[in-house]
């Protein structure tokens, strides 16, 4: 195992990073069904939430509400999903998905309901654009 914290190749692959959060990498899932975030907390070998210390359970919560505001305030859906699986990519992530009742996967979870359908760089960016000024300003480092 190795003693640097490495994002997953499958999640860097599905995703774009926009922001190193003080726990976690904060990553947009590449599917143009739903505004999806995934946050990573740059903790090596952590796979599960009991892999966490206390102190980094709590920040991993206060980033998952800053990441749900975010969505909320952005986008105004219906609801908010939020998910841990890991059994495709066991490196601890947690989704933060924006669902509505007229979304291709409503009422049931997105996972396996369709293959994932990337955004091009101009819905990205809109995308990015209308996330960005809602996500907190504690000291992190945004990756346009």
């Amino acid at each position: 195992m190795a003693d640097v914290f490495e994002l997953d190749a499958r999640l860097a692959g599905d995703t774009h990073r926009l922001a190193r959060w003080p726990l976690c990498e904060l990553l947009l899932m590449d599917d143009a069904r739903y505004p999806w975030l995934i946050l990573v907390p740059r903790i090596v070998g952590a796979r599960e939430l009991i892999d966490l210390d206390e102190a980094d359970r709590i920040q991993l919560w206060q980033e998952i509400d800053a990441a749900s505001l975010a969505l909320r305030d952005a986008f105004a859906p219906d609801k908010l999903n939020i998910g841990a699986l890991g059994n495709v990519v066991p490196q601890l992530h947690m989704h933060v998905i924006a669902r509505y009742q007229h979304d291709d996967a409503w009422p049931g979870p997105v996972w396996g309901a369709h293959p994932r359908s990337p955004r091009d760089a101009g819905a990205r960016e809109a995308i990015v654009a209308r996330l960005l000024p809602t996500l907190p300003r504690f000291a992190f480092e945004e990756f346009p």
